[in-house]
């Protein structure tokens, strides 16, 4: 198939989703999709027992989708700038150092929390699997995804100062992970195991502080450009230009363009420059747009989501790992919160329970799926594929469903 028959086949199924849905089922977009597009799957391969015509054309279509290379190099970039542009700049000012700690050193802790355990759970199972990859595993799979937590928090009702948390981490936390995860990932490549100190520095500066740097750069011209003019048609263009062209020149100076797209987003969503560039008809399309591409490319990506199960080789012991990482995943996260939540709960009087809810609330998502299909086969890549399908689908369906009944039993107000 061509790209344009793929394209033209997932927008087509991520319609017809969406319509019942929205029809029948009337769930968060995320998780409604997820599961019709894995009832539809399980469908399929039950079909394909008796005709497998339907199947090996589903397969094919799967088979031929970089994933990696869609989510992580291309649709990533618009869905966080989509969703910074309606973050909070000003909830967001005032809770930058916890977010910034749960960004950086919570999925830093986490890594090597899941890493260590899933060591010992892998062999309770009778799997042999190297140290330096169970912690690959725990880079890909810490970080929390914000593409999945935006769309369920808008309608969990989560209060304002908790969820400005959630959503800050979520924007920034998947641009860390994936500088963590690229630095283990060299190293269990490397020959001889071993990175020198000053290139993972170099790294991490030329990634995170060069990328944040770029956004910077980026919505600020992309300001001064719309505060020029009063062209809402342009000026929505000029915001898709600040997309494709700050993610392509990121890209080819080794940047890291999530936290570029975070950070200028940032910049243009902000209160004071909504203000002062753009009239209010621009506000209103700028918006519009930016909204209609985040429900368009969100519906795309977890009709694909539930699709990569077709490519799974679900082993039994497989399985039982995976399911046995559920609650290693969510304790390293509950672990990996809980002193920075204590360290900063006097000064920012944090929501009761915090530390649950953002557990709880913290789903992963696309982005550790498309970590874990760059894998290289003697890194287990199967293995930790299903692993992480599993935690992910849980996430998704499990705790996204729960995630609002949860938040207001937590935060009622005691009587």
């Amino acid at each position: 198939m061509d790209y344009f028959s793929i394209a033209a086949t997932l927008t087509v199924l991520s319609a017809v989703f969406g319509y019942i849905n929205v029809k029948f089922l009337k769930l968060p977009i995320t998780i409604g999709l997820m599961i019709i597009t894995i009832v539809f799957t399980l469908v399929v391969v039950v079909i394909g027992q008796f005709d497998d015509t339907l199947l090996l054309k589903e397969k094919e279509l799967i088979s031929q989708i970089d994933f990696k290379t869609v989510l992580l190099d291309i649709m990533l970039s618009f869905l966080l700038f989509a969703g910074a542009l309606h973050t909070n700049f000003t909830q967001l000012k005032v809770q930058r150092w916890p977010v910034f700690v749960f960004a950086t050193l919570g999925v830093l802790m986490s890594t090597f929390l899941v890493g260590i355990i899933m060591f010992y759970v892998l062999q309770l199972v009778g799997l042999q699997v190297d140290f330096i990859y169970c912690l690959l595993f725990g880079a890909l799979i810490s970080p929390t995804d914000p593409i999945a937590v935006l769309g369920i928090l808008k309608k969990a009702g989560v209060p304002k100062k908790l969820e400005t948390k959630i959503v800050g981490e979520s924007l920034f936390n998947d641009g860390v992970g994936v500088v963590i995860f690229l630095t283990i990932f060299n190293i269990a490549s490397s020959p001889t195991g071993n990175v020198e100190v000053l290139e993972i520095v170099k790294l991490f500066g030329i990634e995170v502080i060069g990328g944040i740097l770029l956004g910077a750069i980026l919505g600020w011209v992309t300001y001064r450009m719309m505060r020029s003019i009063d062209d809402y048609e342009i000026e929505v263009i000029i915001t898709i230009a600040a997309v494709m062209g700050g993610t392509h020149v990121a890209q080819n100076l080794h940047m890291s363009a999530p936290l570029a797209m975070v950070t200028a987003g940032l910049i243009v969503g902000n209160d004071t420059v909504r203000n002062s560039a753009m009239s209010k008809i621009t506000e209103m399309y700028v918006d519009k747009f930016w909204e209609l591409i985040d429900v368009l490319l969100n519906t795309i990506l977890f009709v694909m989501i539930g699709m990569e199960m077709l490519v799974l080789t679900f082993e039994g012991s497989y399985i039982i790992a995976g399911l046995l990482g559920i609650p290693i995943v969510l304790l390293a996260r509950f672990v990996s919160l809980w002193g920075p939540i204590k360290f900063f709960d006097k000064k920012l009087e944090f929501v009761p329970n915090t530390n649950i809810i953002m557990t709880w609330g913290g789903l992963r998502g696309g982005i550790s799926i498309a970590l874990a299909l760059s894998l290289t086969q003697e890194m287990h890549k199967e293995l930790f594929l299903v692993i992480t399908y599993i935690i992910v689908a849980f996430s998704i369906i499990g705790q996204g469903l729960t995630v609002e009944p949860i938040v207001k039993k937590l935060t009622k107000p005691k009587t």
